[in-house]
């Protein structure tokens, strides 16, 4: 087995509102490490970090795009500000947490948001995840009833969705694909001001 083969990926939040750290407790709940940046100097955010668990690593925004695997949980409007941090996302996996209500379709050229949000990431690999549940139910522990509570994945990369389907399996989920971003990915996004069909059905998944 090579090197790269071997290698364990890096993980990294950006954005710690409530979806951010409800993120970050499900890597903490199973021992991983992530980074977790915003746009503000690390040691504003230290201590809450601290409070989730050691796992949780508080740094700067141009250190934590460094991750292979990157969580962009900051308001729709942000996620341009957060591509800018990078010329090129070649080589990352970007999952897109965002929620696009009340965004005219117009202003995203009539595009699905996820794909929209894709294009700002040149060369990045987009997977649209963990962002139909509320961040009172996903910061929740997902093992529920005997179950594992679902996360709905979406992306134009099968191998992407694959990476990240198997992350959702680590952190106690059950992952349920749902095909590209303008397939199944309208499931699971905001249009205008509706709701996609999928968005806040909290589903668990018996094995």
């Amino acid at each position: 087995m090579s090197k790269s083969e071997n290698k364990v990926a890096s993980y990294a939040i950006i954005g710690f509102g409530s979806i951010g750290k409800a993120l970050a407790k499900a890597f903490a709940r199973k021992g991983i490490k992530v980074s977790v940046a915003t746009t503000r100097q690390p040691e504003s955010f230290a201590s809450a970090a601290a409070a989730i668990g050691p796992e949780i690593i508080p740094t700067t925004l141009a250190e934590a795009v460094k991750a292979d695997v990157i969580f962009l949980a900051v308001r729709f409007e942000s996620h341009a500000d957060v591509a800018k941090a990078l010329p090129s996302w070649q080589g990352k996996t970007i999952v897109d947490v965002t929620n696009a209500y009340g965004v005219p379709s117009e202003k995203m050229g009539g595009q699905p948001s996820a794909r929209f949000v894709a294009q700002a990431f040149t060369d990045g690999k987009l997977v649209k995840g963990f962002n139909h549940l509320v961040a009172a139910i996903l910061d929740q522990d997902p093992a529920v009833h005997g179950g594992r509570r679902v996360v709905f994945l979406t992306s134009d990369d099968t191998a992407a969705a694959a990476e990240i389907g198997a992350l959702a399996e680590t952190l106690g989920f059950a992952p349920v694909k749902l095909g590209g971003l303008s397939e199944g990915g309208l499931l699971v996004q905001a249009h205008g001001n509706t709701w996609g069909k999928l968005i806040f059905q909290d589903m668990v998944k018996f094995d």
